[in-house]
């Protein structure tokens, strides 16, 4: 039940997010046109060398990276983009299905509006995590560094279908059918056996950050499965650091801004 619960968290939290201060007015908004709808993205750029690219979970739109000043910080040492993936926020709705195929050709297509070039650093949290692994994979060339944020993982997460419709009809009841979020919920159980068929990610650097708060709901041996579930991703992947933090819950980035920003300049002093 791991994933349905913090993936209905995420479809709650989207709203107090919103009306938090998320210092996006340092960031430029401009619309990007893809062949059947509109993406709203947010970036502040110098022409520095890397182009760091936010994704994020189910149910939130680009602002949960600045609830805590995440993206703004990190947009002092680089240039930064985030945006707003179909049907959130001030993005145009897309055409079905909402599964990791699309949203990871999608991000292809923002990232080709902004790189000129560059290699990106992908930031994801939760099923932003799985977006940017296929991005990885897919663009291996592209890619300079990855930064999980509790990112989800089909060792782990194994939903069943009445789980799955939990989760739609919990977010159609609140946002609506047309929501993004409601209309990737309907791929869960799908986008999970698609990434287990990926192969591992490219060798560059990674960085993993795994919630093990537990709860409840959450005892210490299952979320030590999570972690497992994480450690899998430094497979062919010669520089890999897995840290863990019983401070946070699902999202690291609001509960532990400072543990995000660290670990990306760990990772950027990692690169030449």
């Amino acid at each position: 039940m791991k994933i349905i619960i913090m993936a209905l968290a995420n479809l709650l939290l989207i709203t107090s997010c919103k009306n938090k201060n998320d210092a996006t007015p340092i960031f430029t908004e401009t619309k990007v046109s893809l062949t059947t709808h509109k993406l709203a993205t947010f970036s502040a750029t110098k022409s520095t060398k890397y182009l760091v690219v936010f994704e994020s979970g189910l149910g939130d739109d680009h602002t949960v990276w600045n609830n805590k000043a995440v993206a703004s910080q990190v947009n002092s040492n680089v240039d930064v983009l985030m945006y707003d993936r179909a049907g959130y926020g001030q993005s145009e709705n897309g055409p079905t299905p909402r599964n990791i195929d699309r949203l990871r050709s999608e991000l292809e297509s923002v990232i080709d509006k902004f790189s000129n070039g560059r290699k990106v650093i992908l930031i994801g949290h939760s099923l932003g995590g799985t977006i940017i692994r296929d991005y990885a994979i897919k663009n291996p060339l592209k890619t300079a560094a990855l930064l999980f944020v509790d990112p989800s993982h089909e060792f782990y997460n194994h939903p069943t279908q009445a789980e799955e419709d939990m989760l739609y009809d919990a977010s159609k009841n609140a946002n609506g059918a047309n929501f993004g979020g409601t209309q990737e919920a309907r791929e869960f159980i799908e986008d999970l056996q698609y990434t287990s068929a990926l192969p591992s990610l490219p060798n560059v650097p990674v960085i993993v950050l795994t919630s093990m708060r537990t709860d409840a709901t959450h005892s210490s041996s299952v979320m030590q499965t999570w972690y497992n579930a994480h450690e899998l991703l430094k497979n062919g992947v010669s520089d890999f650091t897995h840290i863990a933090t019983t401070n946070s819950g699902h999202y690291i980035m609001i509960d532990e801004p400072a543990l995000v920003i660290d670990n990306f300049k760990l990772l950027i002093s990692k690169l030449p």
